[in-house]
């Protein structure tokens, strides 16, 4: 069995997230994940199970996610690029894939994960863009975020800042950085991390944007960290202004 490792870039507006849900028809699937077993699934002639390194929400996209799979198919690297991008939907394209070691795992091997939140702060719409950010055209005390970020970053348990539904063993998470870059229109928090509980990056997002706004004070982050609820937590941001930007090996 060969194993291809995949760089996958998407616009998830119309998707319910890159995981395959239970109930999903695997003739018309609603997931990047379900969708990419389709199409290589009738690429090989066989059923094909993706890993990626992400899950992310529904509405959230990616510019470089990275997904494996095992198939027994002699396809060249070449046809294997060449029939993914002939048969994926416009809104999903395989950027890279390669064949790489056995014990390769998309997730598990996965060193660091990058993400940004985009947000367009000028009075007006920002039309041909708009679901890629969100609109905030509120004033900012940016000071005041900055020194909330730097509360959050470390080694720290987060769980005010995931679903209070979340399951996983731990939710203690190293966020090596969170950075805010402010230019004309825009603001961008940069988040890296080795790794990301479900919601955090949206829901560290609206928490600083409440300090921002004035209706959280900076120093609360600390307070938060130590309540580990989620109510605790600012609100969950909305997904488009979300996007994987790069996961580190």
């Amino acid at each position: 069995m060969r194993n291809l490792k995949l760089v996958v870039q998407y616009d998830g507006s119309r998707y319910l997230g890159w995981q395959r849900q239970k109930e999903e028809d695997p003739e018309s699937p609603r997931t990047i994940q379900g969708k990419l077993e389709q199409v290589l699934s009738r690429m090989t002639g066989e059923k094909i199970q993706v890993i990626g390194a992400c899950r992310t929400d529904a509405g959230v996209h990616a510019e470089a996610q990275v997904a494996n799979f095992l198939t027994s198919s002699t396809l060249s690297l070449q046809e294997v690029r060449a029939y993914l991008t002939r048969y994926l939907p416009e809104d999903i394209a395989v950027t890279a894939a390669d064949q790489v070691d056995a014990r390769f795992h998309a997730r598990y091997r996965a060193w660091r994960k990058r993400y940004v939140y985009r947000l367009w702060t000028a009075p007006y719409p920002q039309v041909f863009r708009r679901r890629y950010c969100l609109h905030l055209p509120e004033p900012l005390d940016l000071e005041a975020m900055r020194r909330a970020a730097g509360l959050l970053v470390g080694e720290r348990d987060f769980r005010s800042f995931t679903t209070s539904k979340s399951k996983v063993k731990s939710t203690v998470r190293t966020l090596h950085a969170l950075e805010l870059v402010a230019r004309e229109g825009w603001l961008e928090l940069h988040f890296e991390g080795d790794g990301f509980l479900h919601n955090m990056a949206r829901i560290l997002t609206g928490t600083l944007l409440e300090v921002g706004a004035g209706r959280l004070p900076a120093e609360a982050m600390a307070a938060i960290l130590m309540k580990g609820e989620r109510s605790a937590a600012g609100p969950l941001a909305p997904p488009q202004g979300l996007c994987l930007l790069e996961v580190l090996y």
